[in-house]
């Protein structure tokens, strides 16, 4: 894990050095200061020798002004550093996210990807900077200053041997003990992101049910779980503070009865005194770094096992070795195709065979959860078969180049999602380098072209995110048109008319059939006046094929279909 967070730092090696290279150095200056403190107690004032006194004091200005600048120093680079391993995170995360199939999307929530982009990152970072500049600085301060107490007595030094066994024990008590809150505290985080992000997509439906009252208390119940784990975290945490200043405080009663008696029997000098309680304070405080290091890393050891797996997710979908750059045609071919999303699940697709020829225009029809849109996603690799073969244009889709595949299979989804931008952005998505009059001709085939022109600002209106501000029929078609704009040699349609009137839908429907003649089309949809004058129409029943014919050879031999037309026709379905 810990390798795989470290090679995310990158170019901020460098600052990832300097940090404690200039920590060490900032402590070396604070750990002589004492020293000369005591000579100029003993034998500067003590012997009233002052201008030893004076170039001593000198001395000592001019190595603090050195410890301030390497201090400093230390910071900037410390700051630097953490800020760019936690974008270097952000980036890696992201990218890798970017690679992923559906199948590797569907393990993590949309929320949980969120807090480990935002929350985790931000607690990795700042444990990073902390063991940056405290991981050299603790340890360094500690030897040193031990060192030099060792060297004016040894015998109260042992003082502080008994201080870090006590520290020792403490520490490891309160990071056993938060570790598993801490990784509960995370999930509950995830949790409440879920709840927020849910109720802001659906704000509208939440305003219409007037259900403001169970969002907010399903909110609140969410944060006072998140509040009573974050409480108990903190009250393991909180030990650290008392236990520290117990042990200081046991420290300074201990070097000022013990140092005080050696003075007296003038086995310790004043100066010398002076200097051992300028230790202990170096010395406690760089117990309590360290302890603080501990206490940080347990918060964020959870954080950098979520960032970790994220980072180290492998796509389960991915270009073959020599993958092939051309689609030859819109032929597409199912043989024996089986599909389940997990491998100890049932399969939602079973025994799928079929060939549909280049430019063919086919429907699919069948009820919720027959798995329609999950059979259509095999055809661009966006899942990938558990068992048999998707063949496009005649290969295996396997040995596509995934890029060229999706390039060539355009599919408009079930849930439309247009991006904050102009409506020529939103459309750039299907080619980047189209031009004013392409997207006018793929909007006037998607029917998208007459109300994009009653807009005041019409191709450059903003669309807000979540294409929010256009209805969901206006949305349907300029995702039409941005699919169209990619030139496709397979269209796919996931229920994308819906919102549409039916005079719309065979508007949009002949123009497919005038204008992209050899553009192979599937189109799913509930309304089987969307596909009855489909070339041929594939009638799917919990992951099968039921049945595959034209319209007039479904009413005829189909009962699933003909239920559904007959359901339609006495329901006034088709005259709406």
């Amino acid at each position: 894990m810990l390798k795989t967070l470290l090679a995310q730092v990158k170019e901020y090696k460098k600052p990832s050095f300097l940090t404690p290279v200039f920590a060490i150095l900032e402590v070396f200056m604070e750990v002589m200061l004492p020293l000369i403190m005591a000579a100029i107690i003993d034998d500067g004032i003590g012997k009233g020798n002052v201008s030893y006194a004076v170039k001593m004091g000198f001395l000592m200005l001019f190595m603090a002004m050195l410890s301030l600048l390497f201090g400093v120093l230390a910071g900037r680079f410390a700051a630097q550093a953490s800020s760019g391993f936690a974008r270097n995170l952000r980036k890696g995360m992201f990218e890798n996210i970017q690679t992923f199939a559906f199948s590797n999307i569907d393990k993590y929530s949309t929320a949980g990807l969120v807090t480990r982009m935002t929350t985790d990152v931000t607690n990795v970072q700042n444990s990073y900077q902390m063991v940056l500049r405290m991981c050299a600085r603790a340890p360094v301060t500690l030897i040193c200053a031990l060192a030099m107490t060792i060297k004016i007595n040894a015998r109260l030094s042992s003082v502080f041997l008994v201080a870090i066994v006590v520290l020792g024990v403490s520490l490891a008590f309160i990071v056993s003990n938060a570790f598993p809150v801490f990784t509960q505290v995370f999930k509950k985080y995830d949790d409440l992101n879920a709840s927020v992000q849910e109720n802001v997509n659906a704000i509208r439906v939440v305003k219409s049910y007037v259900r403001e009252n169970h969002e907010i208390s399903k909110l609140q119940k969410a944060c006072t779980e998140l509040c009573m784990l974050s409480v108990k975290a903190e009250k393991i945490i909180c030990l650290n503070m008392p236990i520290m200043q117990l042990t200081v405080y046991g420290c300074i009663l201990s070097i000022s009865w013990f140092g005080a008696q050696f003075v007296v029997a003038e086995t310790m000098t004043k100066g010398e005194l002076m200097s051992m309680f300028n230790y202990v304070m170096s010395i406690l405080m760089s117990l309590m770094m360290l302890s603080m290091i501990f206490v940080m890393l347990t918060m964020s050891k959870a954080s950098m096992d979520r960032i970790a797996e994220i980072l180290t997710e492998q796509a389960d979908i991915v270009n073959p070795e020599q993958p092939v750059m051309h689609v030859k045609d819109g032929s597409i071919e199912f043989e024996d195709v089986n599909f389940a999303y997990r491998k100890d699940s049932k399969n939602v697709l079973e025994q799928i065979n079929l060939k549909i020829r280049s430019g063919e225009t086919i429907g699919i029809i069948g009820g919720t959860g027959g798995s329609k849109s999950t059979f259509v996603q095999m055809i661009p690799r966006l899942y990938d078969t558990t068992e048999g073969t998707v063949y496009v244009g005649g290969l295996d889709v396997r040995k596509y180049d995934l890029e060229v595949l999706r390039d060539e299979v355009s599919m408009v989804l079930q849930k439309n999602v247009l991006f904050s931008g102009t409506i020529k952005d939103n459309l750039r998505w299907g080619n980047p380098e189209a031009g004013d009059e392409e997207i006018e001709r793929v909007c006037k085939l998607a029917q998208a072209d007459d109300f994009v022109k009653n807009f005041p600002d019409q191709y450059d209106t903003w669309i807000e995110q979540g294409g929010t501000n256009v209805s969901g029929g206006q949305k349907q078609r300029l995702c039409i048109a941005r699919a169209l704009l990619k030139k496709p040699k397979i269209l796919i349609l996931d229920d994308s008319t819906s919102a549409v009137d039916t005079k719309t839908d065979a508007m949009i429907r002949k123009a497919f059939r005038e204008e992209i003649p050899e553009t192979t089309k599937l189109i799913i949809a509930q309304r089987i006046s969307s596909i009855q004058d489909a070339d041929r129409i594939i009638v799917l029943d919990e992951g099968r094929v039921n049945g595959i014919g034209t319209h007039e050879e479904l009413l005829a031999s189909n009962e699933i279909y003909r239920d559904v037309y007959e359901s339609q026709v006495k329901g006034g379905t088709d005259d709406e």
